[in-house]
């Protein structure tokens, strides 16, 4: 019997959008609810206790939205606090990091592997432990980015300062001779021109939002909870501040321009 629930999506702001896409183009039957912490963003810089807070309180909004499916579109919520959620409540929950890894292990030719994401991203070595239980002899450099996500949240995406500021970051990751680069981060996608200008030649970029369409295709193909396939799915969207700045900059992640984004308080 088809399942005409929506798969909610969260991240601390617009990145998840690139996610919200990846599962739209993969799963065009299914409905979307997309909250976007927008009053809270960046995640980056905070502790994992507030960060498993924040989660927490979205995954109950998300579930009270009827979500049939969770799906955590934030490196830093997915790398702090998915084992929480996912001893918490029983409706299926994925993260955007496993995904990423397996991507990541499957496209590298010399075994060594880059990552870059916020500083709790990074410093939580999720992706360094999930790369190592896929494939041991990964060798991995990691590199924290903190101001890539301001960057884009703001539309700085190309010109001479985020060029420079891309250019500084990626030097440790060149040095290392690193083929394969996972943008640890889902706001990350927006900087690809400017990121694979920055980094040696043949290195493959791995976003992670393709990998967790297919996972999330085939949790609902498994547990029997596809929607109805003449169903055109749709897209819902809400924000925890104004939606006035999230609408401008959503047309960049979806290449369309949203409206009737709603606030929402979150706590």
């Amino acid at each position: 019997m088809p399942d005409s629930r929506p798969i909610g999506v969260f991240d601390s702001g617009l990145g998840g959008l690139t996610v919200a896409k990846a599962i739209k183009e993969k799963l065009p039957n299914e409905n979307i609810v997309y909250l976007g912490d927008t009053a809270r963003v960046p995640y980056g810089n905070k502790s994992t206790l507030l960060v498993t807070g924040y989660a927490t309180q979205i995954t109950n909004f998300l579930l009270g939205e009827n979500a049939k499916l969770i799906v955590v579109a934030c490196n830093t919520a997915s790398a702090l606090a998915l084992p929480a959620l996912q001893s918490e409540f029983l409706v299926p929950i994925l993260g955007v990091i496993i995904p990423g890894s397996q991507a990541a292990v499957h496209a590298t030719r010399n075994k060594h592997v880059g990552v870059i994401g916020t500083t709790a991203t990074i410093n939580s070595n999720a992706y360094t432990q999930a790369l190592r239980e896929i494939e041991s002899s990964i060798q991995i450099t990691a590199q924290a980015c903190p101001l890539f996500v301001p960057l884009v949240e703001e539309g700085w995406l190309n010109g001479p300062v985020p060029s420079e500021i891309t250019a500084s970051y990626l030097k440790s990751i060149n040095v290392a001779n690193v083929d394969t680069l996972i943008l640890g981060c889902t706001h990350y996608p927006l900087l690809k021109p400017m990121i694979q200008d920055n980094v040696n030649d043949n290195t493959v970029l791995i976003d992670s939002a393709e990998t967790v369409a297919e996972e999330a295709a085939t949790i609902l193909l498994e547990k029997k909870m596809s929607a109805d396939s003449n169903n055109k799915g749709r897209l819902k969207c809400f924000v925890t501040d104004s939606p006035i700045q999230f609408e401008s900059i959503a047309e960049r992640f979806l290449g369309y321009s949203l409206d009737n984004v709603q606030t929402v308080p979150i706590h």
